[in-house]
C-alpha cells in the first residue's frame, strides 16, 4: 500500500499507539484535545510517520460498517494520502476508493 501511494523510496514509520498518547500528540501538534484514530506527519517529501490509535480505531470500526482489521487498512490508506499532500475532500475520497479497491479494503 505504501509503495502504491508514496513510492518505493519513501521512508515511512508506522507506529501503533494507545488513546492517551494519541490525545497528547493531537493536542500538542494539532491543537485538538481529543484522541485521533490516525495522525500523519510528513518530515519532508521523502519521509513521514503515521500513528494509528488501535483502541480508538477498534471502537470506531462498527460506525463505518467495517471489521477491525479492515478499518485499520482503511485508516492506513487515509494516512498515506495525507502524507502525499491530499486534504479531505472529493479528490482525496476518489483516490482512497481507488486504492481500497486495489487492495480489497
Amino acid at each position: 500500500m505504501k509503495n502504491a501511494v508514496l513510492g518505493k523510496k519513501y521512508e515511512l514509520s508506522l507506529v501503533f499507539i494507545g488513546s492517551k498518547r494519541s490525545r497528547k500528540l493531537n493536542r500538542e501538534l494539532r491543537g485538538k484535545d481529543k484522541a485521533a484514530n490516525i495522525l500523519s506527519f510528513p518530515f519532508d517529501e521523502k519521509s513521514g510517520e503515521i500513528f494509528i490509535d488501535l483502541n480508538h480505531a477498534y471502537k470506531q470500526a462498527p460506525q463505518f460498517e467495517r471489521e477491525k482489521t479492515n478499518f485499520i487498512g482503511f485508516l492506513f490508506i487515509h494516512g498515506l494520502l495525507h502524507l502525499k499532500g491530499f486534504d479531505h475532500g472529493d479528490t482525496m475520497e476518489s483516490k482512497e476508493k481507488k486504492i481500497r479497491n486495489t487492495f480489497h479494503i
